[in-house]
């Protein structure tokens, strides 16, 4: 009873404490047990309500602190939507640029005159291929060199002489000339011809050099022509089959305008 009664003291009830000890005299046994039942209830409800002002006072407080949350995930979100859009109109923006470099049509720089010969020497020698369109021509290896070698066959000199009759014309003369060489993926199997050539790639240049060489011969100045290979690398067709690969073993010749950017071709005519 006493401890009760200094919880009610110390809970702040001090009205109903001395109400009981003043009914404490001359009151009947039940009546005051119905007194200490009703103190004890309105200290149960009165302590329950700090505890729940107190739970009330620590979810505010916690959701104080998920709506700034809440609001530093949403500028963090917004932060990224716009990174992902900047990066998607970036992207958009390249592939525009690809797409438009995969179609575009490339421009011989001939003209109709020299187009036209190209076409007859097309039709003159069925291994050798020409583009009007482009500009290029092709050779196939089997023409220009036997199997294995870097030196052109007489039969060959006749068609490269021919091509540089036509390109040695005064109105393109400012034209040039880029060679590239290619092979198919057979490795080279026969050790007298890995000793001079001991990759497809060092065969393919080789070759395209040869080509150079022979132009020069015929007329065409060195300061309008390069030559490059590729070796097996850059194929037209499949190397499963004898005619892929026979495709494949090519000598390509690009007409190039003057103003064509090459890595590191410039102006280098000979001074006087």
């Amino acid at each position: 009873m006493l401890s009760f009664l200094l919880r009610l003291k110390s809970s702040g009830l001090t009205g109903l404490l001395c109400l009981l000890l003043c009914s404490c005299r001359g009151a009947s046994p039940y009546y005051l047990q119905q007194s200490q039942l009703r103190a004890q209830q309105l200290y149960l409800q009165n302590r329950n309500l700090a505890l729940q002002n107190q739970a009330l006072g620590q979810m505010a407080a916690e959701r104080a602190q998920l709506e700034q949350q809440n609001m530093a995930l949403k500028a963090n979100l917004d932060l990224a939507n716009q990174r992902l859009q900047n990066l998607q109109s970036a992207n958009e923006q390249l592939e525009n640029k690809f797409r438009t470099h995969l179609t575009a049509s490339p421009v011989s720089p001939l003209n109709s005159d020299q187009t036209r010969r190209l076409e007859e020497l097309r039709q003159k020698y069925p291994e050798f291929e020409f583009d009007p369109h482009t500009g290029v021509s092709k050779f196939s290896t089997d023409l220009l060199f036997a199997s294995g070698k870097d030196e052109i066959t007489p039969r060959s000199q006749q068609i490269l002489a021919e091509f540089a009759r036509i390109m040695n014309q005064p109105d393109v003369q400012n034209l040039k000339i880029l060679v590239v060489g290619h092979t198919d993926n057979k490795p080279i199997g026969k050790p007298h011809t890995r000793a001079e050539h001991p990759t497809n790639w060092h065969l393919s240049t080789d070759r395209a050099n040869a080509v150079v060489l022979a132009l020069r011969k015929h007329g065409i100045a060195e300061t309008r022509m390069g030559a490059t290979g590729y070796g097996e690398w850059q194929p037209i067709a499949s190397n499963a089959t004898e005619e892929g690969r026979q495709r494949n073993r090519r000598v390509e010749i690009f007409v190039l305008a003057p103003e064509a950017s090459i890595a590191g071709w410039e102006d280098h005519t000979p001074l006087k």
